[in-house]
């Protein structure tokens, strides 16, 4: 009885641990669990965040990310003594040939800007198209999660200063 008990349990963590997973593909990319954390209701910015695996033999690179808001960019994380600054990848992201690159708080990461009063809020749908060099355009969706633990330290891009990021009409 408990080898039952223990074996419904797990196939039901299994399957609430992938009910909120969601994967995309294209070409030889797979894009896994595109995703964003609530905001404060005065933040202006947000990131996103997401996994890419290149299961290809020949590189690609993320060179943009399209979105309903004033600005979307990739950008990369340096930190300047205590001080965080994004840096928008002009170039794009460059994602080599058999591996994987996650865009996680801290590193690269998509970047909303001018949310404009709208807060990212728990399960609100973000859509979005990727624009790959190589592999072309993938409609996406980023769901927004609550922060918690998973959040690698807690970043939060709405608190942060991005006076330096004019925000265009």
């Amino acid at each position: 009885m408990k080898l039952m008990s223990y074996a419904a349990t797990a196939a039901l963590c299994v399957f609430a641990s992938t009910a909120t997973a969601h994967e995309y593909k294209i070409g030889d990319l797979v894009i896994d669990h595109p995703m964003a954390f609530e905001t404060a209701q005065t933040a202006q910015t947000a990131g996103g965040f997401m996994t890419i695996t290149n299961t290809g033999d020949t590189a690609d690179r993320l060179l943009a990310v399209e979105a309903d808001y004033p600005r979307v960019e990739v950008h990369t994380t340096e930190m300047d003594g205590d001080v965080a600054r994004m840096i928008h990848l002009e170039e794009g992201l460059t994602l080599p040939a058999g591996e994987t690159v996650k865009l996680q708080p801290g590193g690269f990461h998509v970047m909303f800007m001018g949310l404009g009063g709208d807060p990212f809020e728990v399960d609100e749908q973000v859509p979005a198209t990727l624009v790959f060099e190589n592999a072309g355009r993938i409609d996406i969706v980023f769901t927004v999660e609550a922060r918690g633990m998973n959040d690698h330290g807690g970043m939060n891009h709405g608190d942060m200063d991005h006076s330096a990021h004019q925000m265009g009409n």
